[in-house]
């Protein structure tokens, strides 16, 4: 799998996780992926105003020429976006797995408020198995 990052977003458009998988993405500040995050938020909601039917939950795939952006919309407007190579076939799926990793490592945690950056040792440990 040609995977780059990953990225939660809560429905405010705050950047709350941050994972950087191998030596795809180029060395970014901390300030800047919050504004990236912040700006995709934006770019996310734009899209869902878009379609010409009337409703859409927004883009779920942004493709650049070497990149691809894949976005989970979950039902409570939290963004998983996936950082893959253009040709990778497996980014939907993904997402889902992290989905569900994530309902189980840190919504089913007590000490874990909604909406506030992950710090989870169980998350990391799961999507390190699952993506590396």
């Amino acid at each position: 799998m040609a995977i780059f990052g990953l990225w939660v977003i809560n429905k405010a458009g705050g950047l709350v996780y941050q994972r950087n998988i191998g030596d795809g993405l180029p060395g970014l500040t901390s300030n800047e992926y919050l504004v990236l995050a912040g700006t995709l938020h934006g770019i996310h909601a734009i899209t869902s105003r878009l379609s010409p039917t009337g409703s859409s939950s927004g883009a779920h795939t942004i493709e650049g020429e070497a990149f691809k952006m894949t976005i989970l919309l979950t039902a409570t407007g939290t963004k998983f976006v996936l950082l893959t190579s253009v040709v990778e076939p497996t980014a939907d799926s993904v997402l889902q797995k992290v989905y569900e990793i994530y309902s189980d490592a840190v919504m089913k945690n007590p000490f874990h408020t909604p909406e506030m950056p992950i710090r989870s040792e169980a998350f990391d440990s799961r999507i390190t198995a699952l993506i590396g």
